[in-house]
């Protein structure tokens, strides 16, 4: 603005709208990033504080309440005094589901229960006679037994000649000249990847029955056995590769003594999951980047449909010839139910309309499952098409006339930009709608994180990423871990050939429990 105001009145006028333009701007600038701030403040409370939208796939996660479950899972009905019962209320009460009878594997024993030798004696004399019984069972648990395997190798020799004695053989250890058998390094292995205890108190737990193993020592024997599984891994990777649907998603992991690199830095554990419908695979990788060449060599002969999100780590990879990437409509519906956090409460807005076209789509997902691929390709193009137009029109109309920074903005900007990848899994019906699956599959690497924290070395975390992948791989193929580790630890060290690694991947063994 000049610092003499002109007297000529077009050119005031002209000023004038100037002045008020750029007042306008300011304006419109303040109040955007007051209201993104205002929603960033909601979307923490709601985070910190509030009960999630989206409720987790996995019954055993830890975000179910822990201190108060007995409370929680047992409804009190407390008694009011007499003398203020006006009319009596009967509250209505929970049914108890249908108990489901224990495992038939499990090993019985039968304790029989007989009437006493006073009351065999019938009043009119006779003695009575067994005409019936009535059976029930109860669960017994016998806590964890531990003994010492002792191993004697008898030695010969010849009396009538000077042949140098001969020592009868052991059978191959996986870890030899080592205190642990297949049974400790499977208890090992799964006490800390399936139930995300750390060494530290696997230690403690040994020393309660008097045997003192230093964590340093469980962690070799981690390692170790990290090491002997990678034969079977590389057969899981080829099995996974060779299937035309592949999943990806990756998360954090903090290694404190990585060569060149501080130990607050942050690495990264990709997971990748897909296979036939009969043979799922689930693989980690352990990284120290999160650049765009990672998953260039872990995928780098893969060719088909790539699931993941909207994260530029995949962009490479995607842009190779064979390769066609979906997007994830979770993530997409995500950023709704934010934005559907932050309205005015009571009012429905623009997020509640996108919502309800997103859940049918997966409505349409829920009715199809049990369908053929065919079938499940053509319901998609006759019902979830016209959806996805309608949703498609209701975006390009939208779009305009949202603040980019506001939670609605975020949500209709990625849904814009991610719209030729999401609206793909119509294509056919052996596609899926979002990258749960994955999600799925990285969860109990994120909990069991959430105990040991960290890791120490890249040794160290190398070997969880194998041995989380035989494990969840394992899980998702219907084994027990613990029964199916201790059935390849102690066949591995005889294995020498294809055929042998085969026999022991997870779809071609028999499903066994624990014993």
């Amino acid at each position: 603005m000049p610092e003499t105001l002109p007297d000529d009145p077009e050119v005031l006028k002209q000023l004038l709208a100037e002045v008020l333009s750029s007042a306008q701007k300011l304006a419109k600038d303040k109040d955007g990033q007051i209201e993104y701030l205002r929603e960033q403040i909601a979307l923490l409370t709601q985070r910190l504080f509030g009960r999630k939208s989206e409720q987790t796939a996995d019954p055993d996660s830890p975000q179910l309440e822990i201190f108060n479950e007995a409370e929680s899972l047992v409804e009190v009905v407390a008694e009011a005094p007499v003398d203020e019962v006006e009319e009596e209320v009967v509250a209505p009460t929970k049914r108890r589901g249908k108990r489901k009878p224990l495992p038939a594997e499990l090993p019985r024993v039968e304790v029989i229960h007989e009437l006493p030798e006073h009351e065999l004696t019938c009043e009119c004399g006779c003695r009575k006679q067994v005409i019936g019984e009535e059976t029930s069972e109860q669960l017994e648990i016998i806590p964890m037994q531990i003994r010492v395997i002792k191993h004697i190798r008898k030695t010969y020799a010849c009396k009538g000649c000077e042949t140098a004695p001969v020592t009868a053989d052991k059978p191959a250890q996986l870890i030899e000249k080592s205190l642990a058998s297949p049974s400790v390094l499977a208890m090992l292995l799964s006490t800390k990847y399936v139930d995300g205890t750390p060494l530290y108190r696997f230690e403690k737990i040994l020393n309660r029955h008097g045997i003192d193993i230093p964590r340093q020592t469980l962690a070799r024997w981690v390692i170790q056995c990290g090491a002997q599984l990678q034969p079977l891994l590389n057969l899981m990777r080829d099995k996974l590769l060779d299937y035309p649907v592949l999943h990806c998603d990756e998360t954090r992991v903090q290694v404190l003594k990585e060569p060149g690199r501080e130990p607050s830095s942050q690495s990264w554990m990709w997971v990748q999951t897909g296979g036939p419908p009969d043979r799922p695979v689930i693989l980690f990788d352990y990284e120290t980047s999160r650049a765009q060449g990672v998953p260039l060599r872990l995928l780098e002969t893969y060719r088909g449909y790539l699931m993941t999100d909207d994260c530029p780590s995949y962009n490479a990879v995607a842009a190779q010839a064979g390769v066609e990437r979906l997007g994830c409509w979770a993530h997409a519906r995500r950023k709704f139910v934010e934005a559907q956090k932050v309205q005015p409460k009571g009012k429905t807005g623009r997020a509640d309309m996108a919502l309800s076209l997103i859940n049918k789509l997966y409505g349409i997902e829920r009715d199809l499952k049990p369908a053929s691929d065919g079938q499940r390709h053509q319901g998609r193009q006759q019902q979830s098409l016209p959806l996805l137009n309608q949703l498609n029109a209701w975006l390009d109309k939208t779009q305009p006339h949202i603040a980019r920074k506001t939670a609605l903005g975020n949500a209709v900007n990625y849904l814009a930009k991610n719209w030729s990848r999401l609206v793909r899994y119509i294509e056919a019906g052996h596609l899926p709608i979002d990258n749960n699956r994955a999600e799925n599959a990285i969860r109990p690497f994120v909990i069991g994180r959430k105990n040991w924290m960290f890791s120490d070395t890249p040794k160290g975390v190398t070997a969880s990423a194998q041995i989380y992948s035989l494990i969840e791989t394992a899980k998702a193929n219907g084994q027990e871990p613990y029964a199916y580790l201790r059935h390849i630890l102690e066949r591995l060290p005889q294995v020498n050939g294809l055929e042998g690694y085969e026999a022991l991947l997870p779809w071609n063994c028999a499903p066994a429990i624990a014993s």
